[in-house]
């Protein structure tokens, strides 16, 4: 007889292809077939995984860090399963196309840990044409069920197509025993809904990229209940970590209306990827940690930007390719491809000039609606007792004033950094961050 796992409502809704998204009128499809969050999964393992499909041949997936928190204990459930333990993986295409050449034999991947676990067997499991399931080991990003994976080609962080796993499971007693910076990260990766969306409303209005309401309304009740509990989160208190859990679920899902991961994924998240390219060494911080400074700096630029009744006077930005190769180096390729997608010659950017000019008024009230303000994001993050400078996390502040500075650079979605750039402002800005 299959274990009775608490009902998860619109989560379960959407897993089965009932919830609707307004914009489209269609029910949400992922691949996903089931998922799990629970007080505990013990006991429960290889039911879980039978339930899903995925038998056979089987690779178990972990490294140093998670097998002793959860890895062992799914081996043991699963009985005859081959164990990969992958020694301080990175998140970089290279590790997964050998993890594919590894395991292109077996008939499935079940990960044991958080998001670069995850990202490798997602994508490994994809170029094998197979399939996976990940057993979360800690709430500390959203990219459980997403579709794409986040991954480095030669130091260049990029967004690649993949698959999501068919089974995603989360025990709250190991989520909530995880470290306590892995919970802060996650909730960076929570807080960074404002900026995020502010960004790409942005962009909507002014280049009429695709932008949808439902990812937001997706976790607009149970965000305000976590923000509640924000001095919880640290002690790993059991409702904390089961409204974080939901909502990092509920996040990567809203990706599933447009099939894009701007609703999540925007200037905050440039900054990030611009200290794992240049910062040499790595300081060793998490993503969701850089994501969450990073939305901290985000929020005053786009508050210090719309406090002006008048819009922005935007001027071209001229790209100079040897500034770039020097600033660059081995990534500057990608940097000037990615410059040149952006609308910062002179035609386009009178064209923006002219929107903003028509729409500033509306511009404002719309993205002022839906901030959360600078004041009661600071208060959050202080409650929740994360960094607000780059001393604080052990970011070199100078590389950090140079990733608020350039992070526009490395990424193809305009935003209010690019915003701040064309008006003028944005040097400034990032000289006083750090």
């Amino acid at each position: 007889m299959s274990r009775a796992w608490p009902a998860l409502g619109l989560i379960d809704e959407i897993v089965a292809g009932r919830y609707r998204a307004p914009e489209t009128g269609r029910p949400l499809s992922t691949a996903i077939r089931r998922l799990v969050v629970a007080p505990s999964l013990e006991g429960g393992e290889r039911a879980l995984l039978a339930e899903v499909g995925l038998r056979g041949r089987l690779a178990l997936v972990a490294d140093e860090n998670t097998m002793p928190v959860l890895g062992e204990r799914v081996a043991r459930a699963l009985g005859k399963v081959e164990v990969i333990l992958l020694e301080r993986p990175r998140a970089e295409e290279e590790t997964a196309v050998r993890l594919a050449r590894r395991t292109c034999d077996l008939d499935g991947l079940v990960a044991v840990g958080s998001g670069t676990l995850n990202d490798l067997c997602k994508y490994a499991s994809f170029l094998n044409g197979r399939e996976c399931a990940v057993f979360a080991t800690a709430p500390s990003m959203d990219g459980y069920v997403t579709s794409t994976v986040s991954l480095g080609r030669r130091g260049f962080k990029r967004s690649l197509p993949a698959h999501c796993p068919v089974g995603v499971f989360f025990d709250l007693e190991v989520l909530a025993a995880a470290p306590v910076r892995m919970i802060r990260a996650g909730f960076g990766d929570i807080l960074c809904r404002s900026t995020a969306q502010l960004d790409w409303l942005l962009s909507h209005h002014l280049l009429d990229s695709v932008y949808a309401e439902t990812p937001y309304a997706l976790m607009r009740e149970e965000e305000r209940r976590l923000y509640e509990l924000a001095d919880a989160l640290p002690r790993g208190d059991p409702e904390a970590i089961r409204l974080l859990t939901r909502l990092l679920v509920l996040s990567g899902l809203g990706v599933l209306v447009t099939h894009t991961s701007h609703c999540g994924s925007m200037g905050e998240h440039a900054i990030s990827h611009f200290i794992d390219m240049l910062a040499d060494p790595h300081p060793g911080t998490l993503h969701g940690e850089q994501v969450g400074l990073a939305t901290w700096s985000m929020s005053r630029l786009q508050a210090m930007m719309l406090a002006e009744e008048t819009p922005p006077r935007l001027a071209p930005i001229a790209i100079e390719e040897a500034v770039l190769r020097a600033r660059y180096g081995r990534f500057a390729a990608g940097c000037l491809e990615v410059m040149a997608k952006k609308p910062f010659d002179g035609a386009a950017t009178a064209r923006l000039a002219r929107r903003l000019e028509a729409r500033w008024s509306e511009l404002r009230e719309r993205l002022s609606a839906v901030m959360l303000s600078p004041a009661e994001l600071e208060r959050l993050m202080r409650r929740a007792g994360m960094a607000l400078s780059a001393a604080g996390l052990g970011i070199d502040p100078a590389l950090y004033r140079l990733a608020v500075g350039h992070a526009h650079e490395i990424r193809d979605r305009y935003g209010f950094l690019d915003l701040a750039a064309q008006a003028g402002r944005l040097a400034a800005f990032a000289a006083g961050e750090g």
